[in-house]
């Protein structure tokens, strides 16, 4: 079987000092090797096929066939590094709390050991003159279980 270490190994050494960094790989008991890429600012396909190849010259297919996909992470995938968290500042998002609770936010801040949401205030409570709890709030990584970035089709400043 293909080592997920080496995988990895291989991807970010080709991948230091450019945009792009590696999210995750999975090696399947098959040898399916798959590899999930972000970018700074996207993740061309060109981008896919030159570490797709670069994988591909440093593995043997003569030792251990395997299946191969190098792609970017999608739309709905949770952000799960700070780096991709650094990327979407400005943007929507959705969090899932460690209670399960879904809260919906801006990103406004973020960097290595957590980040600032903006909490979206709802209708019920603006309506209420209670005094509400302050929405911008900080979190580190390990207060949420999943954090998404909500597709917006409206013109924004950020894309």
């Amino acid at each position: 079987m293909i080592d997920k270490a080496s995988i990895i190994a291989i991807v970010e050494e080709h991948l230091k000092d450019t945009a792009l960094f590696l999210v995750e790989v999975k090696v399947s008991g098959r040898n399916k090797i798959m590899v999930f890429l972000d970018g700074d600012k996207g993740v061309p396909i060109s981008s896919c096929v030159d570490v797709s190849r670069h994988i591909e010259s440093q593995l043997d297919r003569d030792v251990q066939d395997f299946e191969l996909e190098v792609s970017s992470v999608g739309v709905n995938t949770p952000l799960t590094l700070p780096r991709q968290f650094v990327k979407n500042v400005g943007r929507d998002i959705v969090y899932t709390d460690v209670e399960d609770k879904k809260v919906k936010g801006r990103l406004v801040e973020a960097g290595e050991a957590g980040f600032t949401v903006e909490k979206e205030i709802s209708k019920k409570k603006k309506k209420k003159k209670e005094e509400a709890e302050d929405p911008v709030q900080k979190l580190t990584y390990n207060d949420v279980k999943d954090v998404k970035v909500q597709v917006s089709f409206k013109s924004s400043d950020k894309s």
